[in-house]
């Protein structure tokens, strides 16, 4: 059976490279209101000028590639994402490692100086501490071949940290630059994703349930970020648009028991792996299917475990468990799994589902 090659933390370097800010109470009451400062800017319309909104059409899919990065955290040889609307103008993908390691992305359209634009939301948990940040277009080009679209830190600007996003044709580009939160004159390479398309039919529901992309007012940011220094926020409270606020996403909780092996290793993990299409036709493993991973993780063994995907998109899904038996992360001979492969499951919008995996097939 192909081996499953799944990369504990190719999430985190982009964890590194986020920000945040805060948001007070006027601005919650004049998140709809396109006219906050007094600027002459109308209401948006199909026919207003959002600056960066070509990019909205080209994200919806599952993205795999690898990421390479200069850092401590080194390179990986692929990170998984599958963006989806959960608006008419708002587009968001969510992935963990473990319960305290996990980053949530966003594209959504925002009233800033004056104009609407694509503002780019980064971030989540690293090691137990939470950290987002903002970062809106400053800078793009479109051609037949090539998209090219600049997101900076509204505050500090491109000295600080920006993100370039490159589509070319089936792939997508992502390099992030940063000063390492100030420490350096100018800023340096932190990280590069190259990733290309492997699925758009999962994403196809919401596009068509909320025709998307519209030119839609998603959140006011005309004063959110007055007073700041930097666009970075340590605390959900402090958080202009936390990821609770964000509409559409639901949760499901995995329940995991396992039979066999009879004895249970604490010190080994369990790889829980969610995909939109079955990996298996019978007893056999179809390796193409792989294309269609759209959450996993990794959780401490145990005879009895659970684990909650939130901010998870609706759509029907399929979880399989293994139990991690030789160290290697990978869905190899030796290790274990549920034998009813591919259990099924809904997730409604904003709902909540709970799936139970039993652990009990030794893999030959």
């Amino acid at each position: 059976m192909k081996s499953i090659h799944i990369i504990l933390l190719a999430f985190m370097s982009f964890v590194l490279f986020s920000c945040d800010k805060s948001k007070t109470e006027e601005d919650d009451n004049n998140q709809n209101d396109p006219n906050p400062t007094g600027c002459q800017l109308e209401a948006i319309s199909a026919s207003s000028n959002v600056v960066g909104f070509g990019i909205m059409d080209k994200l919806p899919g599952i993205w795999n590639g690898p990421v390479t990065s200069p850092t401590p955290l080194g390179s990986f040889n692929e990170w998984i994402v599958d963006f989806r609307p959960i608006s008419g103008a708002h587009i968001s993908a969510k992935n963990e490692l473990d319960s305290i390691n996990d980053i949530f992305m966003s594209f959504f359209v925002v009233n800033y100086d004056c104009s609407y634009k694509v503002a780019f939301r980064n971030g989540g948990g690293f090691a137990g501490q939470t950290r987002n940040s903002y970062m809106i277009i400053d800078s793009l080009n479109e051609t037949q071949n090539e998209s090219f679209y600049r997101f900076v830190d509204p505050v500090s600007g491109g000295n600080r940290v920006f993100t370039d996003v490159t589509f070319k044709q089936d792939s997508l580009i992502v390099h992030t630059f940063t000063n390492q939160y100030n420490t350096l004159q100018e800023p340096v390479i932190h990280m590069i994703w190259r990733s290309v398309l492997k699925d758009q039919t999962a994403t196809q529901d919401a596009i068509t349930l909320f025709g998307y992309p519209k030119k839609e007012l998603v959140r006011d940011f005309s004063t959110t970020f007055d007073g700041l220094t930097e666009a970075i926020f340590y605390s959900p409270a402090a958080d202009p648009y936390p990821e609770s606020e964000q509409p559409h996403l639901g949760v499901s909780e995995v329940n995991i028991t396992v039979s066999n092996p009879a004895t249970v290793d604490g010190n080994k993990k369990i790889v829980l792996i969610i995909t939109t299409e079955p990996l298996f036709d019978g007893f056999n493993f179809n390796p193409a299917n792989l294309d269609f991973r759209s959450r996993y993780v990794f959780v401490n063994a145990d005879q009895s475990t659970s684990f909650s995907f939130n901010y998870m998109h609706p759509g029907d899904y399929y979880v399989n468990a293994i139990y991690d038996n030789n160290g290697d992360y990978n869905f190899s001979s030796g290790d274990y799994m549920n034998s009813n492969f591919d259990v099924p499951f809904s997730l409604s919008s904003e709902g909540n589902k709970s799936v139970a995996v039993d652990i009990n097939f030794e893999i030959p």
